[in-house]
């Protein structure tokens, strides 16, 4: 089975790279899963979307706990499942704690969840996020310039040990570094 871990910040192109890829595998007559965290599928995943939509501190914990049982319940679902799943917004989740927890839950996640060789951080400029981002008709909390910075600056100390793809080329050319990757 093949694992991919596509995480970065909002508006850095997940969704579109995740859909790319699995794409590309279909059309090799692979069976493929791909989940976007916070699914909709389920109450975990419905509940994060919901407190990620809120605001205020209880919202942001709410957000972190049901967002976290939403992957770990893909994981226990999905993994294994097919000879390529997809994770669009897995361990990153954890930046949006403050850095002394993020980084206490990153490793205990690292070690308790499966990781991969093909582990993407999808890296954007917070102003570029937050321009695409202001294309969308929702707004969660932390999609604002101030929080996208401090989350950017603790997921790129996280990801260090990933493959860091910046997207702020075009999907074409930023598709053809990750299918590079994924070639090898």
């Amino acid at each position: 089975m093949r694992f991919i871990i596509i995480d970065g910040l909002d508006g850095s192109g997940k969704d579109t790279h995740a859909s790319l890829i699995k794409e590309k595998y279909l059309k090799k007559d692979e069976n493929v899963i791909l989940r976007i965290h916070p699914e909709d599928d389920n109450s975990y995943g419905i509940r994060a979307k919901k407190a990620l939509l809120g605001r205020g501190k209880l919202n942001k914990i709410k957000a972190s706990v049901f967002y976290a049982l939403d992957v770990i319940r893909s994981v226990r679902k999905y993994y294994g499942k097919a000879d390529t799943v997809i994770f669009a917004r897995y361990l990153m989740g954890v930046a949006y704690l403050p850095f002394p927890l993020a980084k206490f839950f990153y490793k205990l996640f690292e070690i308790t969840l499966p990781t991969s060789k093909y582990m993407f951080f999808l890296d954007v400029k917070p102003q570029e996020a937050l321009r695409r981002l202001q294309t969308r008709n929702e707004e969660e909390m932390f999609e604002n310039l101030d929080d996208l910075i401090k989350i950017r600056k603790k997921a790129l100390k996280l990801a260090a040990h990933w493959h860091i793809i910046n997207t702020e080329g075009s999907i074409e050319n930023v598709q053809r570094e990750i299918d590079s990757i994924l070639n090898d």
